[in-house]
């Protein structure tokens, strides 16, 4: 892919007066195509970077001062130094990128002032990690100005930490992963016990992955997102009394699950047999596009999606009926919602001869039903965080 720089580099110019060097970084938004609320269990996830994206033009500074602005926040520059203490503060969108500074500031990097602007194609609070491709993107902007680099995996676990602390969003590691390390034309199994990666190719030739944004907006750190971590972890304590092996959801099966139907509370029974399932349908959903098994992955998307609706309780009204229409739409072979829940996107596997149909479709259908209009796009998989010039 090609980007076409200037247009950031000018209105750069025209956000921060100054001279010097301007660099552009790029960090991809990322869609989950299955292994949903996995990721903090130890399980299995399986995203991959898109076109839209978070670009991000900055120049060094030499008096320690970082100044963020937003295309999206116009007229509003947050300011930090990274010569002082750094902790969350107002205003509350900057707290990603002074998160990632202070962590690179604890990892040992000699880190410079910055003047930095941030665009964003991807719609805030529509489930595609836009705040991953800030932290990420921030750390390469940093980094860049600072001569240093630093391996993926590694910018990847100090962007989480930002989100945990700076922005009090108990994250995995599933989005920070897949913004840093996404490879072009390939989706990524992540085992997020062991941090292991296996990219499986998707054939745009055969293959478009549609998102589909229902408009309706979500905040993580509201709670619901906390509260289900909770009751994960009630499972595991409820299971770690049998088994003392049993670290995280992930070292359950199935059939333990059942077993303890009777035993468990309802809610902390549903919620477990969601994340073994899902962590079932991740991996079973990896091999079946290796062979190249569209029809049979596309049912494992439209489980995952029933599941999350049903036992996870992430879903919301908008979302079902998406899925459901995308799945009465000719050339579709599965679609389920994606991201945290409560509002956001739907992600479908279509085939290419089918997206302009679909989304002529799905748009119609949306609006009639909820007088909304709805955003499409098709991507393919596109690369990871990387300096642009």
């Amino acid at each position: 892919m090609s980007f076409d720089t200037q247009p950031i580099k000018t209105r750069f110019a025209k956000t921060f007066a100054g001279e010097g060097k301007v660099h552009v970084i790029r960090a991809p938004g990322r869609v989950n195509l299955i292994g949903e609320h996995t990721d903090y269990n130890d399980g299995f996830v399986f995203p991959m970077a898109i076109e839209p994206h978070v670009i991000i033009a900055c120049r060094a500074r030499t008096d320690g001062k970082v100044r963020l602005a937003s295309t999206y926040k116009q007229g509003d520059i947050a300011e930090f130094s990274i010569n002082e203490h750094l902790s969350p503060g107002n205003p509350r969108w900057a707290n990603y990128s002074k998160g990632v500074a202070a962590g690179l500031i604890a990892a040992g990097i000699p880190l410079v002032g910055m003047d930095a602007l941030l665009d964003n194609t991807l719609p805030v609070g529509g489930g595609l990690s836009s705040s991953a491709a800030i932290e990420v993107g921030t750390a390469q902007a940093l980094l860049a100005l600072a001569g240093e680099k630093m391996d993926p995996m590694r910018i990847a676990l100090i962007a989480q930490k930002a989100e945990h602390e700076f922005a009090n969003v108990p994250c995995g590691i599933m989005d920070q992963t897949i913004v840093a390390k996404g490879q072009v034309g390939n989706a990524m199994l992540l085992d997020c016990r062991d941090l292991s990666t296996t990219f499986i190719p998707i054939d745009p030739n055969e293959l478009r992955v549609v998102v589909v944004n229902s408009m309706v907006k979500h905040e993580l750190s509201g709670g619901e997102y906390r509260e289900r971590r909770e009751q994960c972890e009630a499972g595991v304590a409820h299971f770690r009394k049998a088994d003392a092996n049993v670290k995280a959801l992930r070292d359950v099966s199935m059939q333990q699950v059942n077993a303890a139907k009777a035993t468990l509370p309802d809610v902390i029974f549903r919620r477990c047999r969601h994340v073994v399932g899902e962590n079932a349908r991740a991996t079973a959903f990896a091999d079946l596009l290796v062979k190249k098994q569209y029809d049979e992955a596309g049912k494992l998307m439209v489980e995952s999606h029933n599941s999350l609706r049903d036992d996870y309780e992430v879903s919301v009204k908008e979302l079902d009926f998406l899925v459901e229409t995308a799945m009465g739409i000719k050339g579709v072979y599965g679609s389920r919602m994606t991201g945290g829940g409560f509002g956001g996107c739907t992600v479908s596997l279509v085939q290419p001869r089918a997206v302009a149909p679909f989304t002529a479709e799905i748009l119609k259908a949306y609006q009639g039903k909820y007088h909304i209009n709805a955003g499409v796009f098709a991507t393919t998989a596109t690369d990871g965080a990387s300096v642009l010039e």
